[in-house]
């Protein structure tokens, strides 16, 4: 993961004062009305860390729960980007996992999109923290609630153990990406098997190579060949892991786009990438989201939003 601010759009806050801070949340919601500019203003502007010493000398200057007082004086989209930014980011992965699985249909893309996109560190933390949480492991819910080889990908994914260092085995490589085109272009059905145990467990750097390696010997892109041999959950998943290995933040870009494209918004999606990236990897998005579609993420975010979400995502882009 970048260091705090490295690529992304929320740097700490220069001369930043946590009781200030505390002090103009408790004015913005006091009374008659709430001031949402002054929510955005002092939120959207602070680091993770920074914004839990607000949480803390919140409780301590005023006897009452941050948290509790938003939920009471926000709602839609801008509650759920504000409680979003107040969690730290394990706990937000957690909730979103959880959100993904309960209830009714499964946000298959939520559990994709997470457990693709984390680092083996994250996702050690990610999986105690959601049994304390929830009582119940992240493992046993993600099998609870899907099925066969796409189940299969995502318990691979959620043990925190690819290989994450950058050697390449050119001999390796060359053996992977003949695998891969055996398992699928050059034999009748889909070794799924074969596509999980490389693409889940070599690191990125190496997978590349492979990629290369297959292009030349099945004269097209991996990608062409996973939509041709899988469907669904299954390809959206082995999609985004290559999608990952080959370039973090234009996968995240896609996803931006594709959840503001066309008629309606996917908001959760659209705020999750948000919320999660602001301190990651929001530059190198926005610079991706650019190059894909001739056009900026302020300016989609700006035609699609509105009122107070339209402003506080624009804040969290980092303007044009």
């Amino acid at each position: 993961m970048a260091a705090v601010g490295q690529r992304g759009t929320i740097r700490e806050f220069p001369g930043f004062n946590s009781q200030e801070d505390a002090a103009k949340l408790r004015k913005a919601m006091k009374g008659l009305g709430t001031d949402e500019d002054a929510i955005i203003e002092v939120l959207a502007r602070r680091t993770n860390a920074q914004r839990q010493k607000i949480k803390a000398d919140y409780k301590t200057a005023f006897g009452r729960d941050l948290i509790s007082d938003l939920k009471s004086e926000i709602s839609g989209n801008f509650e759920q980007v504000v409680l979003g930014l107040m969690m730290t980011p394990v706990m937000y992965d957690v909730h979103e996992l959880k959100k993904a699985i309960k209830g009714a249909g499964t946000d298959e893309g939520c559990l994709i999109e997470i457990l693709a996109a984390r680092s083996n560190a994250e996702i050690r933390q990610i999986v105690p923290a959601y049994k304390k949480e929830y009582g119940k492991s992240l493992e046993d819910d993600i099998c609870g609630d899907t099925s066969a080889m796409f189940q299969r990908v995502l318990v691979s994914l959620a043990t925190g153990n690819r290989d994450e260092g950058n050697a390449v085995d050119e001999q390796q490589a060359k053996q992977d990406a003949q695998v891969l085109y055996e398992a699928g272009e050059k034999q009748w059905g889909t070794d799924e098997v074969a596509f999980l145990s490389i693409l889940c467990v070599r690191n990125p750097v190496h997978l590349r190579r492979v990629f290369e390696e297959y292009k030349s010997i099945a004269n097209k892109e991996i990608e062409s060949s996973i939509k041709g041999e899988m469907s669904g959950s299954l390809e959206s998943a082995l999609l985004a892991v290559v999608k990952n290995m080959r370039n973090r933040p234009a996968y995240f870009a896609e996803r931006l786009h594709k959840s503001m494209k066309g008629m309606g918004t996917d908001d959760n999606t659209l705020i999750r990438v948000m919320v999660s990236r602001c301190e990651v990897d929001m530059l190198d998005i926005k610079d991706e989201f650019q190059k894909m579609y001739g056009k900026s993420l302020y300016s989609f975010i700006k035609g699609d939003c509105s009122g107070d979400y339209k402003k506080i995502l624009l804040e969290l882009c980092g303007g044009e």
